[in-house]
């Protein structure tokens, strides 16, 4: 490779992931390129948990903008990295990765798409939030919704452990008024709950999936947020528009994800509705 880079050379970012397969944020965010004229590739690649330092390194010298890291790789990759965004220090764990003024600079755009979504119909600022769950996605979640002024924040998870310490964090690290609640038998939504948001594995790939929740706690008044993208709509989304409340499907959390990581690595930020398509088409929702 030359000196002098042509001007007609791709750009190039990647997703860097253990056992990656085709999926639909390669087609969005490919769609995204070619909409807007942008001359980068979006790449999946397979990278084994010993490889990460090597494709870290590769990724420097073949010039990438940066890449998006999957399980498991979203904490090993940080003592790879020259430093953190906000959210991604709080929460310890990198999805994107972004090149800046020669630095590989972790941030995570989970919890950032989710609440892009959510401001589509309610701000989060001042409000009392349900999280099921204290896995990856509902921490990433979490953390957003705190730095966006969240007035309180309840996790609900089976494992105490995961549970409390995601809680804890929240306390700790932004000072959010945030309590842990077992999972334990059937939820019951308290009274005053602004957004629930299942922030859990139930309901992928599985419309039927139940899930453990008094229904007749599920007030008109509460906005139901899904991480669960494909289905669209899962049996909780289902129950919730009988219940009259107003749901979010995971579909837009993915599709702001990828916005943002675009806007991250070109400094374009690309039209929804162009890469929601292209996810729709993906997984053959349209």
């Amino acid at each position: 490779m030359s000196e002098s880079t042509p001007d007609f050379l791709p750009s190039l970012v990647g997703s860097m992931s253990e056992g990656a397969a085709g999926n639909p944020t390669v087609e969005m965010i490919e769609a995204a390129f070619r909409h807007h004229g942008l001359h980068y590739r979006y790449i999946n690649m397979e990278v084994a948990s010993a490889d990460l330092a090597d494709a870290v390194k590769g990724a420097r010298a073949m010039g990438f903008k940066g890449f998006n890291c999957s399980l498991p790789h979203k904490v090993s990759v940080i003592q790879h990295l020259d430093g953190l965004g906000k959210s991604a220090e709080i929460m310890g764990a990198v999805n994107c990765v972004v090149q800046r003024d020669g630095k590989f600079i972790g941030e995570n755009t989970d919890g950032k798409g989710f609440l892009e979504s959510l401001k589509s119909l309610i701000d989060p600022a001042g409000k009392k939030i349900v999280i099921l769950g204290a896995g990856g996605a509902a921490r990433a979640i979490a953390v957003e919704l705190g730095l966006a002024g969240a007035g309180q924040i309840t996790v609900v998870n089976r494992s105490t452990e995961r549970g409390q310490a995601l809680s804890t964090l929240l306390v700790d690290k932004l000072q959010l008024d945030s309590n842990y609640v077992p999972w334990s038998g059937t939820f019951q939504i308290p009274a005053d709950t602004d957004v629930l948001v299942n922030g859990t594995s139930i309901g992928l790939y599985d419309g039927n999936a139940t899930m453990p929740i008094d229904l007749t706690t599920l007030k008109p008044s509460i906005v139901v947020a899904d991480v669960i993208f494909s289905p669209p709509e899962t049996w909780l989304l289902r129950e919730a528009k009988q219940a009259g409340c107003a749901t979010l499907d995971g579909l837009g959390m993915i599709v702001n994800q990828g916005i943002t990581s675009v806007d991250y690595w070109t400094g374009v930020r690309p039209e929804a509705s162009v890469m929601r398509t292209a996810v729709e088409n993906a997984l053959s929702l349209s």
